[in-house]
């Protein structure tokens, strides 16, 4: 068991998962703080209410429904996919075109100790 979860672990895909998750978890709070402390409360200031959840809001029969509360949600995450977009995925896509053009260098090639141990590393895996 705990051999399959070190094989798990050890995958490079795995580490890389765990740093995304971790960015962009940092980074989702950060738009979200944006958004929660200007956006919301200027559209909601354009509608005259103190709050987005506030706006739209009517009821029937006894059952509450909010309209302001999935404006606030879509606001959310069409800010927090923007920020991704424009500040990750937009710039990670010029770089690469700069590389296939030539215009920006490829990275530097490996140490002789990044070598040897990427050597160990596949002769590990190849005796499993």
């Amino acid at each position: 068991m705990l051999k399959g979860f070190k094989e798990f672990i050890m995958r490079g895909n795995v580490v890389d998962l765990a740093v995304a998750v971790v960015i962009g978890a940092a980074f989702t709070k950060i738009i979200n703080a944006v958004v929660d402390g200007f956006i919301n409360p200027l559209v909601a200031a354009i509608f005259g209410k103190t709050d987005l959840t506030g706006v739209w809001n009517f009821e029937i029969n006894g059952a509450k429904f909010s309209i302001g509360l999935i404006l606030d949600a879509a606001l959310n995450f069409l800010f927090v996919a923007a920020a991704v977009y424009f500040f990750i995925v937009m710039p990670l896509n010029k770089l690469a075109e700069r590389r296939q053009r030539g215009e920006e260098p490829e990275p530097a090639p490996l140490t002789t100790d990044q070598e040897l141990l990427t050597e160990i590393r596949d002769l590990l895996s190849a005796r499993r």
